[in-house]
């Protein structure tokens, strides 16, 4: 089934290096238990098209190789449903969204990065979004200690200067770009709705004594996950951060623009995001992706 997606922004016009020159990516994933969970229950995901280049569960079992394609997939994922459960759905959905979207990689792109096939790729996503629930939810019916299990996951696809991304749950993406931060996907609770019909303000939706109710997920009892896309065209200079509700429930998206603005390593990004997550509180597992991109032959400058 097609997926609605919006072209989040337009084409960086102030930025005809990256049309000219491809992009290099520069990338870090960290995940943290935070300081008052005993266990970790997200996981994370950097892998190139022919191999996993990172997880934060170990190697996964080795995917079709779809020879020489550019890009890199980005997954975040925070299970739900307790301990074992939790990190047994976000681990399941991991695997299954990567072997899903390597598999339709190789016919794809060979039709070239043009409108159609972007709409297509955006497409494949949303169905590897929902071969993962499908492969929760079958998972969950085998134990019935695992039967409520699921799991938030928001994944993004660089394809050249494309970047797509398909979303479910309240973990975020977020683009810094020109030291302002966009957030690109919907949180998918409760409190997320009642905002969006106006029924709850902004300020109050932080506080709110149910904002932890995720409307829209990978798993549960039944198949039938949503997925939101989004389609943008990359610019020189532009970040990435993909991230869990460890974080973004702990620091504002000012805190985060700043961090991002101020340290355009990854790696850094990275560890100070956690570091602020856990010197407010820590009060979940924290996980976080920040990729980079510069036209070949830039460099990035400190703030």
């Amino acid at each position: 089934m097609p997926i609605a997606h919006e072209e989040t922004f337009g084409p960086p016009s102030s930025r005809a290096a990256t049309r000219e020159r491809p992009l290099v990516t520069r990338v870090f994933g960290q995940s943290d238990v935070g300081r008052r969970r005993e266990a970790n229950e997200d996981r994370f995901l950097i892998a190139s098209p022919v191999s996993t280049l990172w997880t934060s569960h170990g190697k996964v079992p080795p995917s079709m190789p779809v020879g020489d394609v550019e890009g890199e997939l980005f997954v975040v994922a925070d299970g739900m449903g307790g301990h074992a459960g939790g990190a047994e759905a976000s681990a399941l959905a991991v695997e299954a969204v990567q072997v899903s979207i390597e598999a339709t990689l190789g016919w794809l792109f060979s039709l070239g990065a043009e409108p159609r096939a972007n709409v297509d790729f955006l497409n494949e996503m949303g169905t590897a979004l929902r071969s993962a629930d499908a492969r929760v939810c079958a998972e969950a019916a085998k134990t019935p200690a695992w039967r409520e299990m699921g799991t938030t996951l928001t994944m993004a696809y660089r394809y050249g200067a494309w970047l797509f991304v398909v979303h479910a749950g309240d973990s975020r993406c977020y683009l810094l770009r020109d030291e302002k931060l966009h957030r690109i996907t919907r949180d998918h609770t409760l409190v997320g709705e009642m905002v969006r019909r106006g029924v709850l303000g902004a300020d109050e939706a932080g506080q709110h004594q149910l904002r932890h109710i995720v409307t829209n997920a990978i798993g549960g009892p039944t198949p039938g996950v949503r997925a939101e896309g989004h389609r943008l065209r990359l610019g020189s200079g532009d970040m990435l951060l993909l991230c869990t509700d460890g974080l973004t429930e702990m620091a504002s998206d000012e805190e985060i623009r700043r961090v991002l603005t101020r340290c355009p390593d990854p790696k850094d990004a990275s560890q100070r995001l956690v570091e602020m997550a856990n010197a407010h509180g820590g009060a979940d597992n924290v996980t976080v992706v920040v990729a980079r991109f510069d036209a070949a032959g830039s460099a990035p400058r400190s703030n």
